[in-house]
């Protein structure tokens, strides 16, 4: 094994190292398309010599489909720096199917094969957008993290998944991770700046993914392996590209045997990585490979959203402390009797461990804080810096030298408060390494390379806290924005309380000036972020719960609608399933308030939305406040087809608590009033009376039309038949879940944890599941009944005679299959199906609050 020197590891050129790893096969033409270098793997992938090869026209070697589809694909990267796709292709048509990658090297043309498996392909879009709808359900951004980790690991398989975050000091922290196991953790370790060299870190930003299938595999070398101008080739987008040694080592010396690494970028900067480790060598496949890029691309716009609306929360809380010590200053009082009693709000608002007040020779703090000597020093280096700017410093020492104050206390930011004298407000933070600690077992024995102890990540970790001794953690572009505002509410108090003379009158008119042109120019940036964030619904918001639920559900009405109308082939839709839909998805326990009446109304798809959403709103509305708000009231929905083929709806609550009109008309209100107006010409009217909301709209004959009448009876809800169900009695211990495609396995991971299962253990196939049962005792199975080339009822009869409860679950409404198979009194689950759906088949005794 190469020896190298790890001091030099910041100026290895990682980019250009001249080979490939063995799953690839690299060919690089010239522009006027004749092989100039290949790798010399090359005779594993086609039949013929790397010296036949070399100077051979590209129409020679590949077929003319191939070749057609390549020159096709490089005319889309003819202005960008990026690489282009292309999955099953018959590269040298003999039958044999590769996935292509394709980039422009300077003047060369790079392509890139590898074998290609069709069978069970990932369709990326379709993955990647289920992916991204689990991360926007809401909860902490630790969650979002910790999700979006568990993402990546169920597309790619491997043992760990880490998301790995850049600190401003180029410093590196595991903040979520997902791992099988018997794996070790990682969370929380934190790595210096040097473990990432720079031009690491600029590759990240250039090519998105790295792959390393093999730790120990072969490398093929390029053959000639200089450029004609003596130059190494530019590998930088390469897929297949070989790896430094010294970070082969590293993996090594932890045990990883495959990984690969995913750029998370938000504004243009490397926020972070998608650290992938497998303890086996592990190749996974170029569709899975380019779903998990496209999920790091998504989730990164994801990552800017959220951290923008985070501040934005910030400042908002910062506004409202803003408005409270306006409120609660005295004229009369000083500067310093009016903001000592407020350092503890200041102390919310901006993350630190304490807070402190210097005005003149008057002095008061809270939490971690300097004392009246040690500030005395520090307004000193304070007074150097410029005027009316905040300052702020991490590693005080720096500054001051190391004394027992700046290594306590190495976190300074300070707010001007005056100009002449120079007073201030005064954050501190402590040592950041104080509050880390390794996230596996430090203990854990690990075999060195050639190279030593410092390629391990405990080693790492320990050279990270001997580099940050005497720093605390950097103040953020959020801390130094909430300041600013904190600076304005402090020129404020000032203004307020200067003398009436003509001295103090023209320094607060200097001040008052500069007060409005900040104020001016925040207003005018804030409105613009609105402008360009915040929807139509944020402006009846209460707050940050209040605004996700509401358009949470506004978005699932119109999914639900959107979903009844796509199933049907974008053909008209039932009133009476967009109610029954609506009602349903509120609440489980609305079935017996609620009566539908009327005919077999069909809805045109340009309707369905619109009504839908209207619908939501009185649902909603209907369930917050009135008549479903109280066990005992009453919904009826009635509705008659006119005789101009126009529709008319009646909406009558009664029983429920007193009404009273709505004091404010919010974007709820709105929708219900204006929307079938508006949209589809109809009409609309709600009133109030005290007994009962009643409401009518009208749709116009143009949007209805009346459907087969066996299609749909006159049942009120309480009248549908019952499901059949199945009993597992009040055990909720082992499930076994047979499902072949990995993301409706997670759905239903997910729903069987809600509803209270302890364990759920997955099988793709019969025979995994044959496997897992002769090694388990379930309480219950749930089994897809099509998986792909076979079916489960292998599984099934093999349950039946164990006596284990099972319910079968398709995307099929055919059930002869289990008619046949003598499954006829098995419950079925159609999909895509609910947790509530579930639940009921599973019969009484399930309870969701076991």
């Amino acid at each position: 094994m190469q020896t190298v020197d790890l001091e030099s590891c910041e100026r290895e050129p990682i980019h250009q190292l001249g080979g490939v790893q063995a799953f690839g096969c690299l060919f690089a033409f010239s522009n006027d398309w004749l092989l100039s270098h290949v790798s010399e793997n090359v005779p594993k992938f086609v039949d013929q010599t790397v010296d036949d090869l070399l100077g051979m026209p590209a129409a020679d070697l590949f077929a003319s489909d191939c070749l057609h589809e390549i020159r096709s694909r490089l005319q889309w990267l003819q202005f960008t720096d990026a690489s282009e796709r292309l999955f099953g292709v018959d590269v040298f048509g003999d039958g044999r199917s590769f996935d292509i990658a394709l980039h422009k090297s300077e003047d060369l043309i790079i392509i890139e094969i590898e074998l290609s498996d069709a069978s069970g392909r990932m369709e990326a879009m379709s993955v990647v957008r289920s992916m991204m709808n689990r991360l926007v359900e809401g909860g902490t951004f630790s969650k979002f993290l910790q999700q979006a980790a568990r993402q990546v690991r169920f597309v790619t398989d491997f043992d760990r998944v880490m998301v790995y975050r850049f600190l401003p000091d180029g410093s590196g922290e595991v903040v979520a991770e997902a791992r099988a196991p018997q794996v070790d953790s990682f969370l929380g370790l934190r790595y210096p700046a040097y473990d990432i060299p720079p031009q690491a870190r600029a590759l990240y930003l250039r090519n998105h993914f790295r792959i390393i299938a093999d730790v120990n595999g072969e490398v093929s070398k390029l053959v000639p392996e200089f450029r004609y101008d003596g130059r190494p080739l530019d590998l930088s987008l390469s897929v297949s590209r070989s790896v430094s040694e010294i970070h082969l080592e590293y993996l090594r010396n932890m045990g990883v045997q495959a990984s690969l690494s995913i750029s998370i970028i938000v504004d243009g900067k490397l926020w972070g990585l998608f650290a992938c480790h497998h303890y086996e060598p592990k190749l996974i496949r170029f569709d899975r490979r380019t779903a998990a890029e496209l999920f790091s691309q998504m989730f990164s716009r994801e990552v800017a959203k959220r951290e923008q609306d985070e501040l934005l929360a910030v400042e908002a809380q910062a506004r409202e402390l803003h408005d409270r010590i306006m409120a609660g200053i005295s004229v009369e009082g000083s500067v310093f009797d009016n903001l000592k009693g407020y350092l503890e709000p200041f102390m919310d608002v901006v993350g630190c461990d304490g807070v402190g007040i210097l005005i003149d020779e008057n002095y008061a703090s809270i939490g971690l804080s300097a004392s009246s000597e040690e500030v005395t020093s520090l307004r000193k280096l304070l007074n150097r810096s410029a005027a009316s700017k905040v300052f702020s410093s991490h590693k005080l020492s720096s500054l001051l030298g190391e004394s027992d104050f700046t290594l306590r206390i190495p976190g300074v930011l300070a707010i001007p408060v005056s100009r002449r004298p120079r007073d201030y407000l005064l954050f501190f933070r402590g040592e950041v390494v104080q509050s880390v600690t390794w996230g596996g077992n430090p203990e854990k024995s690990v075999e060195y390379g050639p190279n030593g102890a410092r390629l391990t990540p405990r080693k790492s970790f320990e050279a990270w806290k001997e580099n940050v001794t005497g720093q605390a953690e950097h103040w953020s572009k959020s801390d130094l924005k909430i300041t600013e505002i904190i600076r304005t509410t402090l020129l404020e108090v000032i203004l307020r309380s200067v003398d009436a003379n003509d001295r103090l009158h023209q320094q607060a008119n200097q001040r008052q000036d500069t007060l409005i042109a900040e104020l001016n120019h925040r207003v005018r940036n804030i409105l613009t972020l609105i402008q360009g964030v915040i929807s139509q619904s944020r402006h009846n918001a209460r707050d940050l719960d209040h605004f996700t639920s509401t358009v949470n559900g506004r978005i699932k009405a119109l999914a639900r609608a959107h979903d009844q109308i796509t199933q049907a082939n974008w053909a008209p839709g039932a009133l009476r399933d967009l109610l029954e839909n609506e009602v349903r998805a509120y609440s489980d326990t609305l079935d017996l308030q609620v009566e539908l009446v009327g005919v077999n109304v069909m809805l045109a798809p340009q309707a369905f939305s619109t009504v839908a959403l209207v619908m939501h709103e009185m649902v909603t509305n209907a369930a917050k406040y009135g008549a479903l708000s109280v066990p005992e009231g009453k919904l009826r929905i009635s509705w008659v087809l006119e005789t101009d083929g126009a529709v008319s709806i009646a909406w009558l609550e009664s029983n429920g608590p007193a009404v009273t009109p709505p004091r404010r008309r919010g974007f709820g209100s709105t929708i219900i009033e204006h929307s079938v107006p508006h949209e589809l010409q109809g009409e609309s009217q709600i009133n109030y009376p005290a007994e009962g909301v009643r409401a009518s709209f009208k749709l116009p004959a143009a949007y209805c039309e009346l459907g087969d009448a066996s299609e749909s009876p006159k049942l009120s809800i309480e009248d549908l038949p019952s499901p059949k169900v199945i009993s597992v009695g009040a055990r909720k211990s082992k499930v076994l879940l047979v499902e072949d495609n990995v993301i409706i396995a997670m759905d239903g991971e997910d729903m069987l944890r809600e509803i209270g299962f302890k364990e759920i253990i997955l099988a793709n196939n019969v025979s995994s599941a044959l496997n897992a049962i002769e090694a388990n005792e379930f309480d219950l199975a749930i089994l897809d009944i099509n998986l792909g080339k076979e079916t489960s009822f292998p599984v099934a009869e093999l349950l039946l005679k164990m006596q284990v409860p099972f319910i079968f679950a398709s995307g099929y409404d055919d059930t002869s299959l289990m008619d046949k198979n003598n499954f006829e009194d098995v419950p079925l689950l159609s999909k895509p199906f609910s947790k509530q759906s579930l639940v009921e088949a599973l019969g009484s005794e399930m309870d969701l609050d076991d």
